[in-house]
């Protein structure tokens, strides 16, 4: 691997499966904990920031100007604003709300895009409130016209397993808010809360819509070990705290079996643990080879993973690892297919071949 400077652009360039060329480029520095980043048009992107700034970035020019709003960001640990997505003139944002006195809730908020100022309005909150910094979750995937937000269970362990609560859950709405009637509990859950989908989650930091065979997937953080990249399934229970994935307690205490039948199977699991930030599903010219497979970030080994998963045969690469720090989010640039990436160092990086 080599590393020059250009024009005042960190820039790798590094060789891939041994016959590809890869090239990655910083093309923005100073970001506040930049948490998220999502396309508005081909050259024009939003970034959240955890203390609670939404941004406008110009990737062309490089500048960069704050958007006003009204929201009430709690940022407390993990928690602040968090993830960002633009979707036919609307920005949907997850964040960890301020319910006062410490407490928070993972929250979901649309507005009508203005580039000044946006007038937002919750459409979901987690409830109960938790006082807690951690396990938000919030990822946001937009599937026809249903909402999918994943809430982590806020470190309360159990409590993904009371399907009365809603930390620890894939939830579904409509983009409005509003209910689905055929959510699960419509059809054989009666005791679930109407906006649950899927329960027994930890931390599922990534969540990607596959535009080869449309299904949801998910990545999740275990404890000490078990991370796992997986699909969203109506009505089931990934097995968060009756499971540990592989993992266990931070004290080194076992949790409970990696898997067994009556729950979600994951499709990859992660022991010891990468903590899987980001995924997205790659569809686009620039690596074309990569078309139908996950692209899988992660912050504790700073990595970039591609995960093949075609006739049940999973095969996981490293495309690179320690380039460019903690990885947090990652997204496909629709018409020309190069990768963007979002570093906690407070940078966004373009890689490119």
């Amino acid at each position: 691997m080599k590393k020059t400077f250009l024009s005042l652009l960190i820039y790798f360039t590094f060789s891939y499966s041994y016959s590809s060329e890869i090239k990655l480029i910083k093309i923005l520095d100073g970001l506040n904990k930049p948490w998220s980043l999502s396309f508005i048009d081909e050259t024009n992107i939003l970034i959240t920031e955890k203390p609670g700034n939404l941004l406008v970035v110009n990737l062309k020019d490089k500048t960069k100007s704050v958007i006003k709003h009204n929201l009430s960001v709690l940022e407390d640990g993990q928690g602040g604003l968090l993830d960002v997505l633009f979707h036919d003139e609307y920005v949907y944002v997850s964040y960890s709300e301020n319910r006062g006195n410490w407490h928070s809730s993972t929250s979901v908020a649309r507005g009508v895009f203005n580039n000044k100022n946006i007038s937002f309005k919750n459409i979901f909150r987690a409830e109960p409130p938790i006082n807690s910094g951690y396990h938000f979750g919030s990822r946001l995937v937009i599937k026809k016209d249903k909402l999918f937000i994943t809430a982590g269970e806020r470190g309360e362990g159990m409590i993904a397993q009371d399907p009365q609560k809603h930390p620890g859950s894939i939830i579904r709405i409509n983009l409005d808010g509003s209910i689905p009637k055929d959510n699960p509990k419509f059809k054989n859950k009666n005791d679930w809360l109407p906006e649950i989908y899927q329960i027994g989650v930890r931390n599922p930091q990534g969540m990607a819509l596959s535009p080869f065979d449309d299904k949801i997937y998910l990545s999740n953080h275990g404890a000490k070990g078990g991370d796992w990249f997986g699909t969203a399934n109506y009505g089931e229970n990934y097995g968060w705290k009756i499971l540990g994935w592989g993992g266990t307690n931070y004290s080194g205490t076992k949790i409970g079996p990696k898997w067994k039948p009556g729950f979600t199977k994951a499709i990859k699991y992660w022991v010891p643990s990468i903590a899987a930030s980001a995924i997205a599903i790659y569809k686009g010219e620039e690596f074309k080879e990569w078309n139908g497979d996950a692209l899988v970030t992660a912050l504790k080994d700073q990595s970039l993973r591609k995960i093949s998963f075609k006739d049940s045969f999973v095969v996981e690469q490293i495309i690179f690892k320690g380039n460019i720090g903690r990885i947090r989010d990652i997204k496909i640039h629709k018409k020309t297919g190069e990768i963007y990436l979002i570093s906690d160092n407070g940078s966004i990086w373009r890689m490119f071949k």
